[in-house]
């Protein structure tokens, strides 16, 4: 591929939005550490600078050797990027005498510029930092200024070497998608040719070509990238696919069986597993949320073999691991980070399984899965689900499992999530479900006092998981699930609803 773009990531917390954003544009973007530039740079046609939480002006400064790219390639230096190519150039990083974050609009942007065709003076941007330019090099040309910020962007003349103090990735900068599609198309003239179909195609064909006639073995969870996976590989080598479902115990009320009548409708060769049981013995009178977790995928491994071993001559393991499950990254420190994120439904496959493993959405970013899924007509209801841990209802029970706790808390999920559904709120939610809190609160039904269980019910809106807002949903809908799973549900007593955002809290509880 010769129309791909560069990322090098400094550390900065938005680096993966930088990705996506690039690939809403159409055009293929990779994400690589600062100081493991790739030896071949031929298929890259521009290259990207991320932001940093470090300072250039530090003994710590990410400082890598830019040589085969500067005045070679189209480059844009985003925030820290920004101040790397000032600071090392000959212009001047000072500390701001305050730290310069949030919105800003650009009060000056220089005329009949490719870079700002289409942003004009009052443009809403986005600034993070706490250092800031205050003399630029020498061949530049200032092309915008903010209020407070007066370097807000520069170029180096007689090169396509661009500079920016705003985060162009970051929603809150309403002109920054137009900005990347001017450096990008306008200067570097990149095609826009990265599209759902163009994978399928692209995707299946070296599937065809890398597997062959052999057989490959899939663990499906009922989520969208498991799915996606599956109808990908189906595509490619049609029977050869076998696909395991297991049912730990710890799905959604009726989840294993409804979840396997859409996989028959969908044309996939799907055994179902019910090792229910296997699961909740070995969860018996474990509390500690690490080692449910730990215990869950320990049993998970153990069955996904047994029933691998049944599927005779398979050679290949495949995995619905995502690109943020792979892409390396930089720790705050400037360190390279030596741990590669791994796949949280399937991580930590024994060696002994001795399959080769096959990913074929490892270079897609969630939206892109739901894009790809709906490329191939994988039905809406299902690209649409919300994320579900892959320790299922284990982390939403705090303290120990029993075989009781877990239909409470069936019940009580049914309840919030179909709920959802009747209203027209599922899809305005990113993730929703109950928690089955180890409290007992004291309550009055009738004419008689109860001492039973508390809910939670958490609700929260998000693009990637990696930060959340919980969801203002209305007091009448509220008030309706509280009471149908007060009702509804023996042994609940107590309804309550979860207002934390992530950061502090988390999405789950456990």
């Amino acid at each position: 591929m010769q129309n791909k773009v560069l990322i090098l990531d400094f550390g900065s917390q938005y680096t993966q939005l930088i990705g996506r954003r690039v690939r809403e544009l159409n055009i293929f973007s990779e994400i690589k550490p600062y100081n493991k530039l790739p030896e071949d740079l031929s298929g890259y046609k521009a290259v990207i600078l991320s932001g940093s939480p470090l300072s250039v002006r530090g003994d710590d400064a990410a400082h890598p050797d830019l040589s085969a790219i500067r005045g070679k390639k189209p480059l844009l230096g985003v925030c820290y990027g920004a101040q790397y190519l000032a600071h090392f150039n000959g212009g001047s990083v000072e500390k701001s005498n305050t730290r310069e974050y949030g919105r800003a609009n650009l009060s000056f942007v220089k005329g009949n510029e490719p870079f700002f065709d289409k942003v004009d003076a009052g443009s809403q941007v986005w600034m993070s930092h706490a250092d800031t330019i205050k003399h630029l090099p020498e061949n530049t040309t200032l092309l915008a200024s903010t209020h407070d910020v007066e370097n807000a962007a520069f170029k180096f003349e007689g090169e396509e070497t661009y500079a920016i103090q705003f985060h162009p990735e970051v929603y809150h900068s309403t002109d920054g998608k137009q900005v990347l599609e001017n450096f990008l198309v306008k200067i570097a003239g990149m095609e826009q040719t990265w599209t759902p179909d163009a994978f399928v195609d692209k995707t299946v064909a070296e599937l065809k070509q890398k597997i062959g006639n052999e057989k490959v073995i899939l663990g499906l969870s009922g989520g969208v990238d498991s799915s996606v996976a599956a109808v990908l590989l189906h595509k490619a080598i049609g029977k050869n696919l076998h696909c395991i479902f297991v049912n730990n115990g710890l799905l959604r009320k009726n989840e294993f069986t409804d979840v396997l009548k859409q996989y028959e409708g969908m044309g996939l060769n799907v055994k179902g597993v019910d090792a229910s049981a296997r699961f909740l013995d070995d969860l018996a009178g474990e509390s500690d949320p690490e080692t449910k977790r730990k215990t869950i995928g320990r049993v998970f491994i153990e069955v996904f073999d047994d029933e691998s071993h049944l599927v005779e001559n398979a050679t290949w393991l495949a995995q619905g691991t995502i690109y943020p499950d792979v892409i390396e990254s930089v720790s705050a420190t400037g360190g390279p980070s030596q741990t590669i994120k791994s796949h949280h439904n399937v991580g930590g496959l024994p060696d002994f399984m001795k399959l080769k493993v096959v990913e074929p959405l490892k270079m897609l970013f969630k939206d892109e899965v739901r894009r790809v899924g709906a490329s191939l007509g994988i039905d809406k209801s299902l690209l649409g689900r919300h994320p579900f841990p892959g320790p299922g209802l284990a982390i939403r029970i705090l303290g120990d499992i029993t075989p009781e706790k877990v239909a409470i808390l069936q019940e009580v999920d049914a309840i919030f999530i179909n709920g959802l559904k009747e209203w027209g709120l599922y899809d305005k939610v990113w993730q929703a479900g109950a928690m089955l809190l180890p409290v007992n609160s004291v309550g009055v039904m009738g004419d008689e006092r109860t001492y039973e269980k508390c809910v939670a019910l958490r609700a929260v809106e998000s693009t990637d998981g990696m930060t959340a807002d919980w969801v203002n949903l209305p007091y009448e809908f509220l008030q309706k699930t509280s009471n149908d799973i007060i009702n509804k549900v023996p042994g609940v007593n107590r309804v309550v609803y979860d207002i934390s955002s992530k950061p502090p809290a988390t999405i789950e509880w456990e």
